[in-house]
């Protein structure tokens, strides 16, 4: 019999339990695993639910051989209008680890598209993965969603950022900037630099909120014109996304003259052994009113810095984001967030080029939620 692909229901856990076990087996990384549970712990459907996540598996006469998720979002279209859109996430294919089953990734990537022809991927690890070389293959729009990081911590930072310390001269140099002081220096240097060049700001209060309220209506209702592309981020929807148990993250309001002009996500990474034993914080992700996403960024950076973070990192589609963390004293770096979208998509985004700059995208739309921002 042929693989069929079909939605994730609980008699396949078992199969689904065999199917991770063997790619463990094959040395795969231990998060590179399918979801355990049919139904989903983050995001379930819901008769009423405007956001929510779906798992499809594929079966192969009742051997699981891949699987892949799809999280269905509202998303604000350069028209104005708002329509639903699905983010393809989380695919696994036994070819990963068996050229026997080479044809199982693009077997769910068609069945994704033929379910939600609206379709995007964001992440992705970078242009060189095979996954977005099927996507530029198959005619989907796409770009480098800008990476931006701050260094807290510069001693730290020098002994620990792995990809700097990748020969024996460029760890010499690290140690040596890190035990005479002359990377703190310069580092400092730097912030103290953009601190002054930067623009001002007036003073904002910056709370630290159990769950964001209804107030982020009106910031988002004040700034959604400022997007060609974006996910709805009304009260409603933050609220679904970022509820009061997920309590790995931190989220703010900012107000001014009691009014609300913001509020961001932030959070601490997962370890990665790039990073050594930093402890990395993220801007998960962000809004504002018009002319104040510097007062949000100023506000989510002293919130991960009280918190004791060694650096931060974050990634921002819109141009207006990107200004703004570069004037908070951020630097960019290489970008792997890769964001595509389907040809179906990318019509309603057309002409791309000129769509792009003002499409708002952060980790919390891509590989980045629940935990792994």
């Amino acid at each position: 019999m042929p693989i069929v692909i079909q939605a994730y229901r609980p008699e396949h856990e078992p199969a689904v339990a065999e199917f991770n076990q063997r790619l463990r087996q094959a040395g795969e990384d231990a998060n590179m695993v399918f979801f355990k549970y049919a139904e989903p712990r983050w995001l379930p459907r819901k008769p009423d639910s405007r956001i929510y996540n779906e798992f499809f598996v594929a079966v192969d006469n009742g051997v699981v051989r891949g699987g892949y998720a799809l999280k269905t979002q509202d998303f604000l279209f350069p028209d104005g209008s708002i329509r639903p859109v699905a983010y393809y996430h989380h695919p696994l294919s036994e070819g990963i680890v068996n050229r026997a089953h080479a044809i199982v990734g693009t077997l769910l990537l068609r069945d994704a598209m033929t379910r939600a022809p609206l379709l995007y991927c964001l992440g992705m690890g970078g242009y060189e993965n095979p996954l977005p070389q099927m996507l530029i293959r198959l005619g989907w729009a796409h770009c480098a969603v800008p990476f931006f990081f701050r260094v807290l911590s510069p001693g730290r930072f020098l002994r620990q950022m792995q990809p700097l310390r990748n020969s024996a001269s460029k760890k010499l140099l690290m140690d040596m900037a890190a035990f005479t002081g002359a990377g703190w220096a310069g580092l400092k240097l730097y912030d103290r630099y953009r601190a002054l060049a930067g623009p001002r700001t007036p003073a904002a209060t910056v709370n630290q909120v159990p769950t964001f309220s209804e107030s982020c209506d009106g910031v988002w209702g004040r700034a959604r014109q400022t997007c060609s592309f974006t996910a709805v981020r009304n009260a409603e929807a933050l609220q679904s996304l970022y509820p009061s148990t997920e309590t790995h993250l931190t989220r703010i309001e900012v107000k001014r003259d009691g009014v609300a002009i913001g509020w961001a996500v932030v959070g601490e990474r997962r370890k990665d052994a790039k990073y050594g034993d930093m402890r990395v914080g993220s801007v998960v992700d962000c809004w504002a009113a018009p002319g104040e996403a510097l007062a949000v960024v100023r506000g989510a950076s002293e919130t991960l810095q009280r918190q004791g973070f060694d650096l931060i990192l974050t990634n921002q589609g819109h141009q207006m984001w990107c200004d703004a963390f570069h004037a908070a004293g951020y630097l960019p770096g290489p970008s792997n967030f890769i964001f595509a979208a389907s040809r179906k998509l990318a019509e309603l985004l057309a002409p791309f080029e000129q769509i792009r700059p003002r499409m708002h995208f952060t980790r919390a739309d891509g590989d980045g939620l629940p935990k792994n921002f």
